[in-house]
């Protein structure tokens, strides 16, 4: 019997100025890519792999948006920790 992975959420609000355009969707990738777990990103009607810079790009995620983020894995709360500091800290962009 498969035991089921525990799925952990969150939601983030786009601080940066310009939307999740290409340099702070690469840092969102970079951030994700060191975990093992799948982390989805869910807006609008859109759900893309974190892992995928045209698929956050695909988003168009304008500032003031809310991302809904789902993890599951064996280290997907620290996923989405790591993730929610990342935009708290509007993706280590400085404008």
């Amino acid at each position: 019997m498969k035991h089921q992975k525990k799925a952990y959420k969150a939601t983030f609000v786009v601080k940066n100025e310009k939307g999740l355009h290409t340099r702070p969707s690469t840092e969102l990738v970079k951030c994700s890519s060191a975990f093992n777990s799948r982390i989805k990103l869910f807006y609008r009607n859109y759900s893309v792999n974190a892992k995928s810079l045209l698929g956050i790009l695909m988003l168009a995620a304008a500032r003031g948006a809310k991302i809904k983020i789902e993890a599951e894995g064996e280290d997907a709360q620290n996923a989405i920790n790591a993730i929610l500091t990342l935009a708290d800290n509007k993706f280590n962009i400085k404008y």
